[in-house]
């Protein structure tokens, strides 16, 4: 079976447009040679990869299989690409490190700061992602390596633990949850919510109530913690935050955990395999295990 990376391409433009001719035209082909493309893809393959009709087209099961891989051969390319264009500019390494909310708002900024600054050749691809899908990514290889909590199945991954971390209900004084030693997450969900906007946490949080038949009930998502602790201030709603967010806060707030057993949280370093991790990833995954101790 062999497919080229522009028959890839062509392949997910078509499925994208949902037609020949939306593809073709996104490719800047013929429609003739698009056609031509997916034919020959399909007599390789020995299967149809589209279903045709009026409206167009539409992936079959065989089809929807090679949009997965696509995606990730294409998306691998693109990263192949951007690595091997920093060393025109001088850079040695490119790391991909993925990470949840907790070990971005307290554990890495500092560790980073003095790995790129005593690696200056280095670059380091830095994404905030919930826990789950790190592993995920960590398995098929799109990442060097993974900052994830314990309330996710880590798999066959190599671990090292380098942090802990809980999770607080945040409150203005007067509010009715105040004076309590710990809150219970169910008795939050009917509470309106001052939440950080694109978080790992603010996903984690979702999956968690939906275990329960319910979702968060945001009144609004802001990116500065600052900002969220202004509003829970004044009344606006409550938040739930990461024990570093929450000692970042200034304004006259409670601070009261989480009860769950999920909301104490260890905090991992991960990697599909830490002995072979390229030499500039593993010199960061060397820093970052240094600054635990």
């Amino acid at each position: 079976m062999r497919f080229d990376l522009t028959d890839l391409r062509v392949f997910l433009s078509v499925v994208e447009c949902g037609s020949l001719t939306g593809g073709a035209r996104t490719m800047h082909l013929a429609l003739a040679s698009v056609s031509e493309r997916i034919a020959g893809m399909e007599a390789t393959l020995g299967a149809p990869l589209l279903e045709r009709n009026r409206r167009g087209v539409r992936a079959t099961a065989a089809g929807e299989a090679l949009v997965r891989h696509a995606r990730i051969v294409l998306g691998q390319v693109e990263q192949m690409r951007g690595e091997l264009r920093t060393y025109a500019s001088g850079l040695k390494g490119r790391i991909r490190l993925l990470s949840n909310t907790a070990a971005m708002a307290d554990f890495l900024p500092p560790q980073l700061c003095r790995f790129l600054a005593a690696h200056p050749d280095l670059a380091i691809d830095l994404e905030e992602r919930p826990s789950l899908e790190i592993v995920q990514a960590l398995a098929d290889r799109r990442a060097d390596l993974g900052m994830v909590a314990d309330v996710t199945d880590l798999g066959s991954l190599q671990t090292h633990l380098v942090a802990s971390d809980q999770l607080f209900v945040v409150t203005g004084r007067a509010h009715r949850l105040a004076r309590q030693a710990h809150v219970v997450f169910a008795d939050i969900l009917a509470e309106p919510i001052v939440g950080m906007k694109d978080t790992a946490l603010e996903a984690h949080l979702a999956e968690r109530a939906a275990r329960l038949g319910r979702q968060l009930d945001y009144r609004i998502q802001l990116r500065n913690p600052d900002h969220v602790g202004m509003h829970v201030a004044a009344g606006i709603g409550i938040s739930i935050l990461s024990g570093a967010l929450a000692r970042t806060l200034r304004h006259d707030l409670a601070i009261l955990p989480l009860a769950e057993a999920w909301a104490a949280r260890r905090l991992y370093l991960c990697s599909r395999d830490f002995g072979a991790l390229t030499p500039h990833a593993a010199l960061l995954a060397q820093q970052l295990l240094q600054g635990t101790s």
